[in-house]
């Protein structure tokens, strides 16, 4: 207790907190793009169920693994050395994440421009996709996000309670914003296929970053927002003429 009013006394803890804050919910961008494009192909009834589900398993997940920061740690230290990179449990994660982020992308690019792709990938009516085999796929890109992120949260500040409350804002946001978002883009094919390009992007992003190649995360959310920017620009052409 003595610790946490001290933190709250501090405006540099409110600093760190803020800056956390930003990088939770810019992160979990990611996550919560995956969780709208998958939920969206199971049956109306249940989509919102299994966006509650999958960010709710996020906070868990990343709430327990905030218990075991000195593990997470470790994950860190390399396991063995190949082509010139020592690889760790966390860059193994990242590669397996990365690889199944662009199989999962690709697939669904594939539904959307194959002429003759079956079951619309947004027919309410009909579901694509099992609701467990949804919420599996959920938990396994929430682990590797999740993971991604206390990482990113332990480099920028060593207080636990300004992670925890930095994470539950993060999750909160990403809750409230889970069906307005899930809803735009089932009313907005064009920007599924933009998003489903962002994840690619991420998934090669998490593979290069697995074998050692870091690459600066503003250079990714600057290109995702400019292509956003463009894209809604778009939007607002096609409406106008829409007008017309």
């Amino acid at each position: 207790m003595d610790q946490i009013t001290a933190l709250a006394a501090d405006p540099a803890a409110w600093a760190a907190l803020a800056t956390l804050i930003v990088m939770e919910v810019v992160l979990g961008i990611d996550n919560l793009i995956f969780i709208s494009i998958l939920t969206n192909k199971l049956p109306a009834n249940q989509q919102t169920k299994a966006r509650r589900i999958g960010i709710g398993l996020a906070l868990i997940m990343r709430l327990g693994l905030l218990g075991t920061i000195a593990i997470i740690v470790r994950l860190t230290e390399p396991l063995f050395t190949a082509f010139g990179h020592g690889f760790s449990w966390r860059d193994l994660i990242l590669i397996a994440g990365g690889l199944f982020l662009v199989w999962k992308a690709t697939k669904e690019i594939h539904h959307n421009v194959d002429p003759d792709p079956g079951p619309d990938l947004f027919d309410s009516g009909r579901a694509t996709l099992g609701f467990g085999a949804a919420v599996g796929q959920i938990l396994m890109l929430d682990l590797v996000f999740s993971i991604d992120s206390i990482i990113t949260a332990v480099g920028m500040t060593d207080h636990v309670p300004i992670m925890v409350v930095a994470v539950i804002v993060a999750v909160t946001v990403m809750l409230l914003a889970a069906n307005p978002v899930a809803r735009f883009l089932q009313a907005n094919p064009t920007v599924v296929m933009l998003a489903l390009g962002f994840l690619l992007m991420i998934g090669m992003t998490l593979i290069a970053e697995g074998f050692g190649a870091h690459v600066p995360k503003g250079y990714i959310y600057t290109a995702m927002a400019f292509s956003a920017l463009v894209e809604g620009l778009n939007m607002l052409r096609r409406r106008a003429n829409a007008k017309r």
